[in-house]
């Protein structure tokens, strides 16, 4: 359970209606196979299993109720060596009424009982004819020889080694309805939502039943666990598929199909979801559950390392779905573009002034311009890009500059910097052999300065084309490239840059534009202050000097928006982008980088704390107005030093 992971299980045993000694056998069987071969903590079986849930007026039993709650007794005793919590279906004589219950066990012990409390009565479903509604108040009741036993809605099962696992039930058609008991149990703490269902197979249902875990799992800030009846049920006039589901904070994790394996297994991060709702102001919960009016009982479980399973994303600002990348990225350049257009109407001005470099963030500006331009009905020759050859302007980048402005339609501008560069090496003093910060950031700041007074020239404004990642790294020379009138890029971390610029080659119709955009996308990822090789080749390349870009931004997203410990974000970029993944990065470098990361992050927050204006596109992003605020001499010496023991 380290890290906030828990293994869980939800199961669909092979029931026999109304032989509760062979359910139970089969319940232990699943529950037992759940917790020695997959590691589960926690095990959901499904509604009424240990009596089967198309019993029909066989409930009105005794013979039947009466095995079931020996079933029960039988089924705490055969897992009281399972280090799990295991919730299973049953019925309960509780007062002269019967009730739907999930049992919640946990070494040996009935820890409570959670009756169902919406009783469906419509269409196929005639419940109310065996059962009745669950009360929401807890009180304690003798069941099955075991005494002082909780019985209600209001329950919460919380364990006592890992305190962001707080368990709630709700049982099948609970979820269905306008108000589901989860959301009183989720304002009460519960992380985790269980349900115990009997959900029957009609054509267009397991869509449905889908989108309500997933659709709840995200409005609770939740994991929901559904485990559902399948083989074995009755068929006399329903049948059941076993579509069991696991998912988290809308994120489908794990399920079974229809009528297939009726098993799923997968890990949950609580500790995430706890994080989230911290950060979520308007979540709404109680200070305590007792202030809820709910009765927590805890059980322990062994701690224990967590072996993944579950997909953790090894890029999460890029959808690996084609299709899905295919929306994003034009949901993305439409923020762009909408946004550049609603600032540049507002300023009352037909000029944007974008230096081009032949590098992927400035050719994605480019890019945005001209559609806002078209959004606006402007000329684009309007769009004023300026190309700005310098010590390390290559011959590649320079061309794909000049055709890519050309191609779009905007004037393009062409300014050499070095004599200007030169004479302010000279009024400094500076040896212009000596190929230091200064050499490299007079030549940015003369860009700056260039696109600047053109701007001022045309009445134009000057569009920003540094992204989020280079932001995050404070990869930008200080009021050079770090600033302008608007940023366009600031939200877009460079592996989704490379995204946007092939699918705007893959839709347009010129061949010209997708050629130079395929070149620009071919070409090494650098700012051209160093001086060509020999060969006129780039010289510089950032990825080198920083670390790859695939790294960073897997490093970027763990900590801004999940916030996860620098351990934590170590082992999930082992996972997801260590040795055996097609990434391949090894533990080394995967440490070397992240300590770059946490290095860089924190120095170079003054660069953060003046960002110009520019759109936020994800749901990451660095704006002081916005979503970080942080203070420019904050110490990264608490990150750095839980780095200090890994990789040893």
């Amino acid at each position: 359970m380290q890290d906030g992971f828990v293994k869980v299980a939800a199961r669909s045993p092979k029931v026999s209606v109304a032989d509760v000694h062979a359910n139970v056998d089969a319940c232990v069987a699943e529950a037992a196979d759940a917790v020695r071969s997959d590691g589960a903590k926690l095990v959901v079986l499904p509604e009424l299993c240990v009596t089967g849930y198309t019993c029909e007026d066989l409930f009105w039993q005794d013979e039947l109720l009466d095995a079931a709650e020996r079933g029960l007794r039988t089924l705490a005793e055969r897992t009281t060596v399972l280090d799990a919590l295991v919730l299973v279906g049953i019925p309960a004589r509780v007062n002269d009424k019967l009730y739907n219950c999930a049992a919640a066990l946990a070494h040996g012990e009935l820890l409570g009982l959670v009756p169902k409390r919406n009783i469906p009565n419509y269409n196929e479903f005639y419940e109310a004819r065996h059962f009745a509604a669950g009360p929401t108040d807890v009180s304690h009741v003798r069941f099955a020889d075991w005494e002082n036993i909780p019985f209600g809605t209001s329950q919460l099962f919380a364990c006592s080694t890992l305190l962001q696992l707080k368990v709630a039930v709700e049982v099948c058609e609970d979820l269905w309805v306008a108000s589901p008991p989860s959301i009183a149990h989720a304002q009460a703490g519960a992380t985790v939502i269980c349900n115990l269902s009997a959900s029957n197979a009609v054509v267009g249902k397991a869509d449905y039943r889908r989108e309500l875990v997933v659709g709840q799992s995200a409005r609770l800030v939740s994991a929901y666990v559904y485990a559902s009846a399948g083989w074995g049920e009755s068929t006399q006039d329903l049948v059941f598929s076993a579509h069991d589901l696991i998912a988290e904070n809308g994120v489908l994790l794990a399920q079974a199909s229809p009528f297939g394996e009726a098993a799923v297994t997968t890990e949950i991060d609580v500790a995430s979801l706890s994080a989230e709702r911290r950060r979520l102001s308007t979540f709404g919960c109680t200070p305590t559950a007792q202030d809820a009016g709910y009765e927590v009982t805890t059980f322990s479980l062994a701690t224990a390392d967590t072996r993944l399973t579950r997909r953790v994303d090894p890029h999460p600002f890029v959808p690996a779905n084609p299709a899905r990348r295919a929306e994003r990225c034009e949901d993305v350049l439409s923020i762009q573009s909408h946004g550049l257009a609603k600032r540049l109407s507002h300023t009352r001005s037909d000029c944007a002034v974008v230096g081009v470099s032949g590098g992927l963030d400035s050719t994605l500006a480019l890019l945005v311009c001209a559609r806002a331009f078209d959004i606006l009905g402007l000329d684009r020759s309007g769009i004023l890009a300026v190309t700005m050859p310098g010590f390390g302007t290559t011959d590649r980048t320079h061309g794909n500059a000049t055709v890519l402005a050309d191609t779009l339609g905007a004037t393009l501008r062409e300014v050499d910097i070095t004599t200007a560069v030169l004479q302010h090496f000279s009024d400094i003093g500076h040896d212009e052999s000596d190929h230091s910060v200064t050499y490299e950031n007079a030549q940015a700041r003369e860009r700056m300065q260039v696109l600047m007074d053109m701007a001022n020239q045309e009445g134009g404004l000057v569009v920003g084309t540094g992204d989020l990642s280079e932001l995050a790294l404070g990869w930008a020379t200080y009021n050079a490239d770090h600033m302008s009138m608007y940023g366009v890029n600031a939200g877009i971390p460079k592996t989704l840059v490379r995204h946007l610029v092939r699918y705007v080659a893959d839709i347009t119709a010129s061949d010209g534009l997708s050629r130079v955009l395929l070149d620009v996308l071919d070409t090494p990822v650098s700012p051209e202050l160093l001086p060509a090789t020999a060969h006129g080749t780039i010289s510089q390349r950032t990825e080198d000097l920083v670390g790859p870009y695939e790294l960073h931004d897997f490093f970027l997203y763990q900590v801004l928006r999940r916030g996860f410990a620098p351990r934590k974000v170590y082992r999930l970029a082992r996972y997801a982008l260590g040795e055996g993944t097609a990434a391949g990065y090894d533990d080394a470098t995967i440490l070397k980088w992240l300590r770059t990361f946490y290095r860089r992050f924190f120095s170079q927050q003054f660069k953060r704390s003046c960002l110009p204006d520019g759109p936020k596109v994800g749901s990451v992003a660095v704006s002081p107005r916005g979503d970080l605020r942080m203070p420019s001499d904050a110490c990264a010496n608490s990150w750095l030093r839980e780095l200090a023991g890994l990789g040893k």
